[in-house]
């Protein structure tokens, strides 16, 4: 089905996006607070205008869901075989920080599961492209795009992406007794992302998440040869009546006797 999907067009869709992000990101930030004290700005208003906009151009079929449009009930969205899963600037708090670790997220659900995936970096001008079945890529500014996988663990030592901004006590349980060689902090989406280009081993996330947060980021992960599954081993659905993700490990090419 994805291959009805003009990938050139709908990675455009994501740099323009990044434009106009990075037209706020020169500036002044001013930040607004949502209901539940998560950080909003300008940048995120003008890129979820941007995605919907050529989202809905290209493909009016295809209902979509967005971070800054999420109040759309179940009732209406449970019955989506197939729609778009957006979070128009993932890292928000990196992008007031000024550390350059946010993304563009675009990710198509199938029938709850990721197909397809683009996360776009704008303060590197680095775009992320997974087709789940098929092949991930990164591509740098006008480059060609060059196929990532996942590497094979080293059992002498993990590289293990946290996050930059959600440090936790469960993440020092779950490492212990791990050979961890390399601990890597890293800002938004870009922690799956760099688990998919095969420059990291794993990525615990055991802290609260939202589907949009992951879904792209997850394409990308499954189409370079990794999994995106909960700490019991199951694969996580999207398109639940409660958005919430919940925890999950990304791992890359794990010999059972490690992972």
């Amino acid at each position: 089905m994805t291959m009805t999907i003009d990938l050139d067009v709908l990675k455009e869709i994501a740099r323009r996006a990044g434009d106009a992000i990075m037209e706020v990101y020169t500036g002044q930030v001013e930040v607004e607070y949502k209901d539940d004290r998560s950080p909003l700005t300008a940048a995120d208003k003008a890129a979820h205008a941007v995605i919907v906009a050529g989202l809905k151009q290209n493909w009016p079929e295809i209902p979509i869901l967005s971070e800054e449009g999420a109040e759309i009930a179940y009732a209406e969205r449970q019955n989506w075989q197939r729609f778009w899963l957006v979070d128009p600037l993932d890292g928000t708090k990196e992008f007031i920080k000024k550390n350059g670790e946010f993304t563009v997220n675009i990710a198509l659900i199938e029938e709850g599961q990721p197909t397809l995936g683009v996360v776009y970096v704008p303060a590197q001008e680095k775009t992320y492209l997974g087709v789940v079945g098929q092949q991930a890529t990164v591509q740098q500014g006008g480059s060609v795009a060059a196929p990532i996988q996942v590497r094979q663990v080293d059992p002498a030592g993990l590289t293990v992406v946290m996050s930059r901004s959600h440090p936790s006590a469960e993440l020092e349980a779950y490492l212990q007794g791990m050979n961890v060689k390399e601990a890597l902090p890293v800002g938004s989406s870009m922690k799956l992302c760099v688990v998919a280009e095969g420059k990291a081993d794993l990525y615990p996330r055991l802290g609260p998440t939202m589907e949009w947060d992951t879904a792209a980021g997850h394409a990308v992960v499954l189409a370079a040869g990794g999994t995106v599954q909960t700490p019991a081993g199951e694969d996580l659905v999207y398109n639940k009546e409660n958005l919430l993700n919940p925890f999950f490990i990304v791992k890359a090419d794990f010999p059972a006797a490690v992972g």
